[in-house]
Order: structure tokens, then sequence, then C-alpha cells
């Protein structure tokens, strides 16, 4: 079988497990999320933190609550960090330095779990436990709330409730996030990941260098990181670690439980609004996007465009000889796609135009299917955009789902989708304007990417990095840090403010003069429009960094 050949295998059998999850995983989570019996366990908390569960929120309330817990997070994990050296596990290590422990605090609230240092070399494992994974889950949990919150607002009407934070991010957190991730550090143990909390030596060479590294590994961080949420790895090589990935089938897992929870969240938006048709829609327009974005770096990273790659026949630097190019290229794609962020392969080695497709991936939102619960919501604005551009191609009140989209949801959109390029854009010219571009490994073309991809990765709270370029420095970490949390919570914001517009509507009734947005014509005009703004947004710089690489 050559590997062209093994690659499409691995690829499909990953659509097909997908697609096998989709409406069973989808209807459990939609029970979840509107159902109203609650567990002990679930009015213990409630009664804890002193929450009414019967009590709904307005979108105001929802987001002041979203606000106030992440504040807190962030407080708190800060707080963790700089008293380390005093914490019990602390394994000796000192305590984080103040712009560290912000980058870090933000990080993870944020579910960016970007990481600027070693985990097994910087962080005790009562931070690591108790700190970095339980945000791990509640980031997540924040992300599908909201989700559920704006797919609330299209289904309601004359309403101007969005359900109760507090009992989402619950439910959510121990029905959903908690069981897969004791399943999925299970099979991961079972594939040979180390499960304890010893100190221990490891070595992985990938092509292109070796990296020593120290520390016990821990499968269930491993299991929850791939939920599709972040890449926060207790080793330095991520998923290129066999004590954290060891083998193939892993390698498809890890790919797997980083697709199938954002992935089967249309599922749930369908159920909701009593409309299944347009849950497959969005699902489809998803599907396409991944796969066209999975396809192109497959075949860019097979072909080995460059010198080098093209006289060893192929583009091998920086990846695992275990997964070799196609499975590394699908897990590059999966991750970029997602708010994952996890890595099997140095992404800064990519050809060109694989590294160019990566980059890409995030620019376009993470909405393909994106990160839990930012990627369904992403897409909704997405398609909230689209049927107003085709409103005013016809001449006629754009409407989706039976409420229209008028001026005050059109310029919620606008300001959704227009923060991030912003925060990217200005970043990455903030680094060059302030000299800080010179920790770049690279100059030219491949150093303005990797400046731009960390402004793009964190911006988008993905976590993933060209890792060509030195951000452990005070400005790197305070710049980095603004733009993961403005890039989190002002989209937020915008999306539950959206979604109280909209539940306050009364329905609009279906004419002939309505555009149908559960058939493939929709489909194809939100894959077009999420292209084409994305396009006119990067190219230029996408121009100056990759493209001008590959030419």
């Amino acid at each position: 079988m050559t590997t062209a050949t093994a690659g499409i295998v691995f690829m499909l059998s990953l659509v097909v497990a997908l697609v096998a999850a989709f409406k069973p995983f989808g209807d459990y989570m939609y029970r979840v999320v509107s159902g109203t019996r609650q567990s002990r366990v679930e009015r213990g908390i409630y009664r804890l933190v002193g929450v009414n569960a019967a009590a709904e929120q307005t979108w105001g309330v929802y987001a002041r609550s979203v606000l106030a817990f992440s504040a807190v997070s962030i407080l708190f994990l800060y707080t963790f960090q700089r008293l380390q050296n005093h914490l019990w596990l602390s394994l000796g290590f000192d305590a984080v330095v103040p712009h560290g422990a912000w980058n870090t605090a933000v990080s993870f609230v944020t579910n960016t779990n970007w990481q600027w240092y070693s985990g097994e070399s910087t962080m005790g494992h009562l931070v690591q436990m108790a700190g970095l994974a339980v945000q791990n889950f509640v980031s997540a949990s924040v992300g599908i709330a909201v989700a559920v919150a704006l797919v609330r607002g299209f289904a309601r009407s004359r309403s101007g409730e969005l359900g109760n934070f507090w009992v989402d991010l619950t439910r959510i957190t121990l029905r959903i996030l908690l069981p897969i991730a004791v399943l999925g550090a299970l099979a991961l143990m079972i594939g040979g990941a180390v499960q304890n909390l010893s100190g221990g030596t490891g070595v992985t060479t990938l092509t292109g260098g070796t990296q020593h590294l120290t520390g016990g590994p821990v499968a269930s961080q491993e299991a929850i990181k791939e939920l599709g949420t972040n890449g926060g790895g207790f080793y330095n090589t991520n998923s290129a670690h066999p004590f954290e990935n060891p083998t193939t089938w892993t390698n498809w897992l890890e790919i797997f439980l980083i697709l199938v929870i954002p992935f089967s969240l249309p599922r749930v938006f369908g159920r909701l609004v009593g409309q299944n048709r347009q849950g497959y829609a969005i699902a489809a327009v998803m599907a396409i996007l991944a796969l066209a974005s999975v396809t192109l770096i497959n075949v860019f990273e097979l072909a080995g465009h460059g010198t080098v790659p093209q006289a060893v026949a192929a583009a091998m630097e920086g990846k695992d000889v275990r997964f070799g190019v196609s499975d590394s290229a699908t897990f590059a794609a999966a991750t970029t796609l997602t708010s994952t962020g996890a890595v099997n392969s140095f992404h800064d080695s990519y050809t060109s135009l694989g590294g160019m497709m990566t980059l890409g991936n995030m620019m376009l939102g993470e909405v393909a299917p994106g990160g839990v619960g930012s990627g369904l919501y992403g897409l909704l604005v997405l398609a909230v955009i689209t049927v107003f551009v085709a409103g005013l191609m016809v001449g006629r009140t754009p409407e989706y789902l039976g409420k229209k989209i008028g001026s005050r949801e059109i310029k919620l959109a606008s300001l959704y989708f227009l923060i991030t390029p912003a925060l990217v854009l200005v970043g990455t010219a903030a680094a060059f304007a302030t000299g800080n571009n010179s920790t770049a490994l690279n100059v030219g073309p491949h150093g303005l990417s990797e400046v731009l991809y960390a402004f793009t990765s964190a911006s988008n709270n993905n976590g993933s990095a060209f890792a060509g370029i030195t951000v452990n420095t005070p400005w790197w970490n305070t710049a980095l840090g603004l733009c993961m949390l403005l890039g989190r919570f002002l989209p937020m914001i915008f999306v539950l403010a959206l979604a109280g517009s909209l539940a306050r509507q009364k329905p609009t009734p279906t004419s002939e003069g309505t555009l149908p947005t559960h058939r493939p014509l929709f489909v194809g005009m939100v894959v077009g429009v999420t292209v084409i703004l994305v396009a006119l947004t990067f190219l230029p710089a996408l121009a100056l960094g990759p493209l001008a690489e590959g030419l």
C-alpha cells in the first residue's frame, strides 16, 4: 500500500466514524442541554454555589455569568502558578514568572492552551491537575454553553431568556466531557499511554531533531486535551511524544476525539430548532470545508514542494516517523480546523503551502468544525451574514429560521467577524513595529509566517504554533495573552447579544420569497461567503508570508 493510499484509508475511516457518531452522540448532547431532571450531584453543586436551577437568564445576565466565572478562573489560576513553590506536589519547581503566569492563566481559561513553557519542567502535578486540567473541562463547557444559548435564541420567540449558564456549565461538564475523557483515557492507556504521577525520562526522535524530555506523563490529561478543546500537553512535543501518542491507532483516536464533539453539535442545533435538516445543512458546510482542507494539506505535504523535500522524495522534516506524512498532515488539519492546538508534528517544518493551509484553517474562524461550541456559533454567525447578503441581492428583508436579520443583528454579526482579524493583523504589525519579530527563528517570508501564525493561533484560541519563534518574553506573553482574552470573550458577548435579540422576536411565517436554508444552494453560499470573507481579509498577509515563500 502506498503512502497516499494509506492516507486515504486513514481519512475515510475517520469520516465513517464521525458520520456514525453524528446522530446518536448529537441526540445525547441534545438531551443533556434540553433536559429538566437534575442529578443528586448537580443539585449539590447548585446549592453549594447558590444557584436556582429553575431560573433562566436574559442574554445580559448570561454574559455576565460567563465573564464572572472566567474572571475568577483567571485569578485563581494565576495565583495558583505564582504560589506553586509553596504547594504540595510542586516537584521543587519555582513559582511561574508573572508574565508567564498571566499568559498561561488566560490561555487555559480561554480554551486556547497556548504553551510558552515545557509542561513537564515548569508546572508541578497539583497545578497541572487542579489548575490546568480543570480548565480543560470548564473552558470547553463554556463554549458549548454559549453555542446552546445562541441556538435557543433562534428557537424561542417573544422571550428574553436563554437558559441558565450555571446549569448548562454543570451539565455539559458532568454529562458530556467527563465521561468521554474517562473513556478516552482508558483507550489511550490500553494503547500504551502512561498514567502516573511519578517523574520519568523519555526521548522522542523526530526527523529534524531529538527532544530530551523529563517528567511524568498523564494519559487522562491527553484525553482531555484531545476532546476538540485544547492542546495543553504534558510534554513540550505534545502528541508527537510516544508516552502521549504511542501508536498509529491512538493517533487515529486522538483525531477522532478532536472532531467528534464539534461535528456532532449541528445535530443539537437541528433538534433544538425543531428542523433536523437545518442541522444537516450546517454539518454539510463544516464537512465541505474540512474535507477540502484535509485534502489540500495532504496534497501539499505529499508533493513535497521545495528543493530538499523533492530531493529526498518526502517532506519528512519535523514529522514523526511512526505516523509519516499523511497521518501527520491529517492531524495538522484537524487541530487547526478546531480550537485544539495539539500537534503530532512541527508545523514550522511544513512546506510553504502546507503551512499556509494550517494558517488558513484558523483564519476561517475555526468553523469546520471549529472548537467545541465556538465552531457552531461561529458558523451560525456566518449563516446570518449569508442570508443578509442574499436578502440584499433579491431586495427582500433577510430571514433565518423565521427570524428577521435587521440592522441590530447584522451589526452584531459583523462585529463578531471583524474582531479576530483585527487582533491578528494589528498584533502582527505591532510585533514588527516594536522589533519583537527578532525572536523568530527565520527571516524573510517564513519569519513573517511565524509571527503571523502566533497571533492567528492566539486570537482564534487555537494554541498551536509554528514553533520557530521564542515567545517567552514579557512582550510576547502579554500581547498574546491580550489577544487570547479579547479573541475569546468579545465574540462571545456579540453572540449572546445576537441570541437575545433573536429570542425577543416573534416568528416570521415562511413565504414564497423566503430563502430555503436547508438546501444545497444555501450550503454552497455559506461556504462561498466564508472563503471570500477570509480571502479578502487575509490575502495580503498570506501573500507576504507563505505564498511568497512558496513562489
